[in-house]
């Protein structure tokens, strides 16, 4: 990793300095780095593809100033982890955010593993339904974000390669949608310790992006973690969470939409790519 990568990076996420490699550093890179990058899965209703090696994911969220989704953001995270000092390794996860009990869904979340000070912490910059702050790796570790909710961490069975499961406690406004009205404990995501290979990664990368039906290919989607709460763009709406109030608004037109993906999100894009998204193409506008 080059230090005009690790520079460019830095001013990307508004960080003057280096962070140090400890937990607090660890913290600070991960809160910067997701209030400046949006999770986004733009390039695929714009049919390019989401290409996860660290050329292509620097490329885009740095020097083209967008956004992506987990594949993208913690390949990033990941590498720039590294460039600090803080050795990672990435975990496959299956995302319960909005399930029932009996859901079983494929591993298509990312996250990161990492250790400080021969301590494990799970590390996200990368799951976009709410901001998802670094935990230790213990049974019952909790943490409260700026949106309103909490997060704790359950081992689920024995041994510390076993399955873990991430909850969130809080406001459904902040996740996208996809949390359940209620404020207590519900499941976000659950993971285990295996090891994950690359290729590990592209096989999940490829499935989300391209599987009919999903979210992310029947869905526009952008998000951002803000210093008091939380913006969520799904198609047309707009869900915006801040000291605790929530705002939502409906777009009627491309460039309303466009306006607000830059404006809040600081994602830019061509007119006429906006408009020729299917969004506006259904619809006749």
């Amino acid at each position: 990793m080059s230090t005009h990568r690790l520079a460019a990076y830095l001013e990307r996420i508004g960080l003057a300095e280096t962070p140090a490699p400890d937990a607090e550093g660890l913290a600070t890179l991960q809160r910067a780095h997701r209030l400046a990058i949006p999770f986004e899965n733009l390039d695929i209703p714009l049919g390019r593809g989401i290409r996860i090696d660290s050329d292509s994911v620097f490329d885009k969220l740095v020097a083209q100033r967008r956004g992506g989704y987990c594949f993208e953001q913690n390949r990033l995270f990941s590498d720039m982890l590294g460039a600090i000092g803080i050795a990672n390794r990435p975990l496959l996860a299956r995302v319960r955010l909005g399930l029932g009990s009996d859901a079983h869904p494929p591993r298509t979340h990312v996250l990161l593993l990492a250790e400080v000070s021969g301590v494990l912490r799970i590390a996200d910059a990368g799951f976009g339904g709410s901001y998802v702050p670094p935990l230790k790796l213990k049974d019952g570790a909790e943490a409260e974000t700026p949106d309103g909710a909490r997060h704790r961490l359950r081992k689920l069975d024995g041994g510390l390669a076993g399955e873990w499961l991430l909850e969130r406690a809080g406001p459904q406004a902040p996740t996208d949608g996809r949390g359940k009205p209620h404020r207590d404990w519900q499941p976000q995501y659950s993971f285990d310790l295996g090891e994950v290979a690359q290729d590990d990664l592209e096989q999940a990368n490829h499935w989300t992006a391209t599987r009919p039906g999903t979210r992310f290919t029947t869905l526009h989607i952008a998000s951002l973690a803000l210093a008091d709460g939380f913006a969520a763009l799904t198609d047309r709406s707009l869900s915006l969470t801040r000291n605790g109030s929530n705002e939502m608004r409906e777009f009627a037109d491309p460039a309303a939409w466009r306006g607000a993906l830059g404006e809040i999100f600081g994602i830019s894009l061509p007119e006429q790519e906006v408009a020729a998204l299917s969004l506006w193409v259904q619809s006749g506008g």
